[in-house]
């Protein structure tokens, strides 16, 4: 398109195009005249190297454009005389160049300096986003090279991610997008520093934008009267098989939802009224058919256990094998044991019974992951003589061969017995270890009065932020400052992350994970499509972490917690003290939190070499050790190590769990002594053993690394990750990091 000139010349409306460049004066650009100098070369031949080295036409038209976005990104408007001097800047500044390709950056730089000329401010502002993209490309390189790595070697990070499944690289390409994105629009300069150092860590990065943690889901109160799941309207079951299998799709589609431990409480209660359902239709049907009523009542309850057996064999199939939409199996846990009816017992007896036997093919079963399974224990209820004492037995006997069952005492000592029998709730753990704090059906964070009880099912973290103690240490050391004074700092800093997160995620809409905020999964969730979750994270709760408690005591004065840990005591109840008066002054539920480093352990070594070196007993081996934990190769026997970890129990009430090494070989009166021992001492409980399965002749014993019976290396192994079992070998291969290989080889007390 053509414009005349004042003078009746035809110039080019495009600045140098088709027209010598001695003959131009003025030219008509967006309604402006520019002035278009030129003297050797003409413009309209000039090519401009992109960054992925395609060409393209020099065209001052794309100058414009891009100064007046920076302009008004710093609410600047300019004069149609600063453009026409921006552009006879740049014009004759391509020109000088003598060449009839000029890079993309060499442009950057050209207009740049026009800016500079006419509008420094304007100029900062161009460059800033020029070195926002720059970022951009840096961060998608980054991602780019992870990808890689991720498509041919595999990932390590989450045992219960299989990273050789083509849906798994996906999630885990996507997550470490996601995880740039955090770190680039979520983080100041100053946390930035902090993570990349390893002063702090941030959990789960790649999900934090997106959604909440750990959390309880109330399964039943979803059921009661039916709900809407995928625009599909749903009936409460009407039988007990059909509760199995709706459960099971309300686990997986919510689970997706979130990141962490997925808990359903109580699961035999929840079980048990479908289950008198499936009697009663029985029943009648059995009566029809002219059984008389002991024979109906007998033939209505082999079908009740018929199907408990099915339903749990269903789950455990479903759970260990469909992976959510985040790649990952949902770390799924159940908790059991406390329902004294007799479908109650029965369901947990029965899920026992399907744990411990295994699945797989005849002659070569072995125990599946999850659900991860919990016994509620009451000596009331559970002890000798008592009315499931039978359902206690059960569940030693799974433990024996499975691992699972942990145990979690509610008639011992601490925070989850002490509201267990103040007001008979249950706090269940959410996933490994993670327990909610209280929150009162009417006062909320603290009793209205007497009658009031707190309310745990139905709630959930916003996520997890750890302190790593021995380098906080060091750094006060190396600075000369004050070891309280420097974590002070990082505890400040953790505390203005969570408070950006109960706000950043409070304006996310309840259509986001529609079974938690509109059918009834958490507290208040029965809001409208659009509304934003806000009202349901003040009873949700953030947590405080801390890993290598041993190695913090090691680096104060060279010894152990079994040597010493007064030291790691005095600091786990200063954290405490501060962790209580950000709690009263923010109006959040924080929460200590005895963080089980699977990945972290090893990189947390990895910085604090980086930093400060190798320092003997503190950064010498491969990894940490977790949370509060006694060293794995202490030579301590499992009482002396419940002893030892007792002295910090009450100190992380906001997730924690204790489990020793029981070297017993199947022996059940062992196994029993030191459960009923740790339900006495008030912990959660994990029994720990190394249990080993051949995959070629089915041979199983504790331990082993090659068959005895047939040579064979194709082994299967479980082992306890931290507070949840994982595969450490599947058909001979690790799917646990390097690190954390190197910390199994070396447990002797765990």
């Amino acid at each position: 398109m053509n414009n005349v000139s004042s003078d009746g010349r035809i110039v080019s409306i495009k600045t140098g195009n088709d027209v010598d460049a001695s003959s131009v004066k003025s030219a008509s650009l967006n309604n402006m005249n520019i002035i278009s100098i030129a003297q050797k070369v003409n413009l309209s031949n000039i090519k401009i190297v992109k960054k992925d080295g395609t060409l393209e036409d020099y065209n001052v038209q794309k100058v414009v454009s891009a100064v007046q976005k920076s302009a008004a990104r710093m609410l600047v408007k300019l004069t149609d005389e600063e453009i026409e001097n921006i552009c006879s800047h740049v014009n004759s500044s391509v020109l000088a160049e003598d060449n009839d390709k000029i890079d993309i950056s060499q442009m950057h730089c050209i207009v740049e300096n026009a800016l500079e000329d006419v509008n420094p401010k304007v100029a900062k502002s161009y460059r800033n986003y020029r070195d926002y993209k720059i970022d951009f490309v840096k961060m998608l390189d980054k991602v780019y090279q992870e990808s890689q790595r991720i498509m041919y070697i595999g990932d390590k990070e989450n045992s219960n991610a299989d990273s050789a499944l083509v849906s798994t690289k996906r999630s885990l390409i996507f997550n470490q997008l996601n995880k740039e994105l955090y770190k680039k629009f979520f983080l100041t300069v100053p946390e930035l520093q902090a993570i990349r150092d390893g002063y702090i860590y941030i959990h789960d990065m790649s999900a934090r934008r997106d959604t909440m943690n750990c959390c309880l889901f109330d399964v039943a109160s979803v059921l009661k009267g039916g709900f809407e799941m995928g625009n599909l309207w749903y009936n409460e079951p009407k039988s007990l098989d059909v509760a199995f299998d709706v459960i099971g799709d309300i686990v997986m589609a919510a689970a997706s939802q979130q990141y962490g431990g997925f808990t359903v409480a109580e699961v035999d209660k929840i079980l048990a009224p479908y289950a008198q359902k499936t009697y009663e239709r029985q029943y009648d049907k059995y009566i029809e058919l002219g059984l008389s009523e002991e024979q109906a009542a007998k033939a209505a309850k082999a079908d009740v256990k018929k199907d408990f057996e099915q339903g749990f064999q269903g789950w455990e199939y479903k759970f260990n094998t469909v992976a959510s939409s985040r790649g990952d199996y949902p770390f799924i846990t159940v908790t059991a044991g406390l329902g004294t009816e007799e479908y109650e017992k029965m369901a947990t007896i029965t899920m026992l019974e399907i744990r411990m036997h295994g699945q797989g093919k005849k002659g070569n079963k072995k125990p599946v992951l999850f659900p991860k399974i919990v016994f509620l224990y009451d000596e009331n209820i559970h002890g000798e003589g008592k009315v499931n004492y039978d359902v206690f037995e059960a569940g030693i006997e799974c433990s024996k061969k499975a691992m699972y069952p942990d145990w979690l005492s509610l008639s011992g000592e601490g925070y989850v017995a002490s509201m267990y029998k103040k007001y008979g709730r249950v706090v269940s753990p959410m996933g490994c270890r993670a327990f909610l704090s209280p929150w009162f059906e009417r006062g909320g964070a603290k009793p209205a009065d007497e009658d009031d009880k707190p309310i745990f099912v139905g709630r959930f973290n916003i996520g997890a932020i750890s302190l790593h103690l021995p380098m906080i240490y060091a750094k006060a050391k190396q600075e000369g400052k004050d070891f309280y004074e420097v974590l002070d700092y990082y505890m400040e800093m953790i505390r203005g992350l969570h408070k950006r997160t109960y706000e950043y995620l409070g304006e996310m809409k309840a259509s986001v994970n529609p079974l938690a905020y509109c059918e009834g999964g958490f507290l208040g969730g029965h809001l409208g499509f659009h509304d934003k979750i806000k009202p349901l994270l003040k009873h949700a709760t953030a947590s405080f972490g801390i890993t290598a408690l041993n190695e913090l005591q090691e680096i104060h004065n060279g010894k152990s917690l079994v040597e010493d840990g007064q030291f790691a005591i005095e600091v786990m109840e200063y954290i405490n003290k501060k962790v209580a008066e950000f709690k009263e002054e923010d109006g959040n539920l924080y929460a200590l939190y005895g963080t089980p480093a699977e990945n972290l352990c090893g990189l947390q070594v990895q910085q604090f070499r980086k930093k400060y070196g190798v320092v003997d007993k503190v950064s010498d081996k491969p990894y940490v050790s977790n949370s509060f934990h006694c060293h794995v190769a202490e030579q301590i026997t499992p009482i002396q190590k419940q002893d030892c970890e007792k002295r910090f129990w009450d100190l992380m009430n906001g997730g924690k769990i204790q489990y020793v090494k029981y070297p017993l070989d199947y022996n059940t009166d062992a196994v029993k002594t030191l459960v009923l021992r740790a339900m006495d001492m008030g912990f959660y409980e994990g029994v720990n053993l190394s249990l080993s399965y051949c995959d070629d002749c089915g041979h199983e014993e504790l331990n082993m690394d090659v068959c005895p019976k047939c040579g064979s290396r194709n082994l299967t192994k479980i082992d306890r990750m931290n507070g949840y079992l994982s595969y450490s070998r599947v058909k001979g291969d690790s799917r646990l990091a390097d690190h954390k290989m190197e910390e199994i080889k070396d447990r002797v007390s765990m």
